[in-house]
């Protein structure tokens, strides 16, 4: 299998990594089938997202992928990020390979359940 730079870059070095105490909104997804867990919260100021992090427990393409969607959304208005979509971010690495695109649906997932969840919380 072989992974983009971009892939390995951020896989080595991620992007936001770590947990915001008590964030504005919190998303959490999962594959069963292939064991990828990921965190992704969210702080919102004034309709954008000021500070976003992830915790991930998986394999490259999960952290690859979590580290860039915390990339593509941060400073976006809420509306902004909620259009992120998967292929957005399987693009920015570079593209993934086949066996891996569900880690892309993923992180595009976990950023539009954060949102979710600050609306909600917000209504």
């Amino acid at each position: 299998m072989q992974y983009s730079n971009k892939v390995i870059g951020h896989f080595k070095n991620p992007h936001n990594m770590g947990a915001i105490e008590n964030p504005d909104g919190l998303g959490q997804v999962g594959n069963p089938v292939c064991g990828d867990m990921m965190k992704l919260y969210i702080k919102v100021k004034d309709n954008k997202i000021e500070n976003i992090k992830f915790q991930t427990l998986g394999c490259a393409a999960a952290i690859a992928t979590s580290s860039m969607i915390t990339d593509l959304a941060k400073g976006k208005t809420l509306e902004q990020a909620e259009k992120i979509s998967r292929s957005d971010v399987s693009d920015a690495l570079g593209k993934l390979p086949p066996i891996k695109e569900h880690c892309s649906n993923l992180a595009a997932d976990a950023l539009h359940r954060a949102i979710q969840d600050y609306k909600k919380r917000n209504k």
